[in-house]
């Protein structure tokens, strides 16, 4: 499938989507207070399993937590794609990312959960996929809790991968004084255009999710707030890295399932996101790879080529 029929199937989708939707949400219940660490489990001599509690979605999340070497370091927050990691793909499961950081002073912090969500604060609670306060948990629960556990310096940066590379971005628009640095791989920082917003429907939609219920009826407030091209201005200061591929199959997928025409698109995305950023006078790394077709081979390369700019900003 070609990259322009993909994207006239998105915009079908969203047409389709707004038919049947209804344009009214039950909001939800108040936000109780009173994060906690549940459980630590070691996992290995440098690695844990941190189940934190959430008042805002009133449930206990998995953290795998990779430790620094050394005390008192910077933390790196590292989103999954849209599954959330709760369905065996994940960095943890298909990536070194353990023996990566393994020697690098830098705590890394990777959430299990959150599939069809766009790590974000939902308006309502959802039939299908529950409640989420992502941007809640991710932005003040969580770190609050680990901030302490793993003796951090405060300094934070985030990154995420297909369905989490907006979301990264937006949470770093979002929470501005939270992140020191962001990092988006093949992924889609939208703006609330047609397509843009055909785009977010596309993923929440995959998990038979209402959109309403994320961000309210379209063309709202906050769909505007959660726009990355018309708010970028809040990443001024903020080392920003954007990397995606052309959807060429090639050597660095090394075997994985290639999805050519997802990645054709994160491609034009990235590219056009990297162009607002400049058109902002924001300087930003922005990678287009020859060769790259979705995949955690790819994914797992991004992820090394960004680090050193992530430590940096971090100063790790």
């Amino acid at each position: 499938m070609r990259a322009s029929r993909y994207l006239a199937v998105l915009v079908s989708t969203l047409v389709a989507v707004v038919s049947v939707f209804v344009l009214s949400v039950s909001p939800a219940s108040a936000v109780p207070t009173g994060a906690h660490l549940v459980d630590k489990v070691a996992l290995d001599a440098s690695v844990s399993r941190m189940d934190v509690y959430s008042p805002s979605m009133d449930r206990v999340v998995s953290n795998r937590v990779i430790h620094a070497a050394g005390r008192s370091a910077p933390t790196l927050y590292l989103l999954t794609g849209l599954g959330g990691g709760a369905d065996g793909i994940s960095w943890w499961d298909d990536t070194d990312v353990r023996e990566f950081f393994a020697d690098k002073h830098v705590n890394v912090v990777m959430p299990v959960g959150g599939a069809y969500s766009m790590y974000t604060d939902w308006l309502a609670d959802d039939p299908a996929i529950g409640r989420n306060r992502w941007q809640t948990y991710l932005t003040r629960e969580l770190p609050a809790v680990l901030d302490e556990q793993l003796a951090s310096t405060g300094r934070n940066a985030i990154a995420g991968v297909s369905m989490s590379a907006a979301s990264a971005v937006d949470l770093a628009i979002q929470a501005p004084d939270m992140y020191s640095a962001v990092a988006a791989y093949s992924g889609c920082p939208w703006t609330s255009d047609a397509l843009g917003v055909a785009m977010v429907i596309a993923q929440v939609g995959r998990g038979g999710a209402n959109p309403v219920n994320m961000w309210g009826a379209l063309g709202q407030a906050v769909w505007r707030a959660h726009d990355a091209f018309a708010n970028a201005s809040a990443l001024a200061g903020k080392a920003i890295y954007l990397s995606a591929a052309t959807g060429t199959p090639g050597v660095i997928d090394e075997g994985g399932l290639p999805f050519p025409p997802i990645e054709a698109i994160a491609s034009s995305c990235t590219a056009a996101f990297a162009g607002r950023l400049a058109e902002l006078g924001l300087p930003a790394v922005h990678v287009n790879r020859p060769e790259g077709s979705h995949t955690w081979g790819q994914f797992e390369a991004d992820l090394h080529d960004s680090w050193p700019h992530l430590a940096r900003a971090l100063g790790a």
